[in-house]
């Protein structure tokens, strides 16, 4: 697996969470709280035409993110087989 930052991220991508940047204290909890927990995974589904904000599915829903809250999310690449 290997360590990746959102912005790197494309449509179609998988990645799981494996924290939270400290930088991001502010937005930590209100992530927690839309369901972006340790080690869930997500997929990209689609940018906004100028790029903000960034649709991903996760759980069986889909959740629109600003980048800038995404920024704080310490992730990792996922391949399914």
């Amino acid at each position: 697996m290997v360590s990746l930052i959102f912005q790197d991220l494309v449509v179609g991508d998988s990645a799981r969470i494996i924290g939270f940047d400290n930088a991001g204290r502010a937005y930590r909890k209100r992530l927690l709280a839309m369901g972006l927990t340790p080690g869930t995974e997500f997929k990209v589904s689609r940018f906004a035409p100028m790029g903000d904000p960034v649709q991903i599915k996760l759980r069986g829903f889909s959740l629109s993110l600003r980048k800038d809250e995404a920024r704080v999310l310490l992730l990792e690449s996922v391949t399914h087989d």
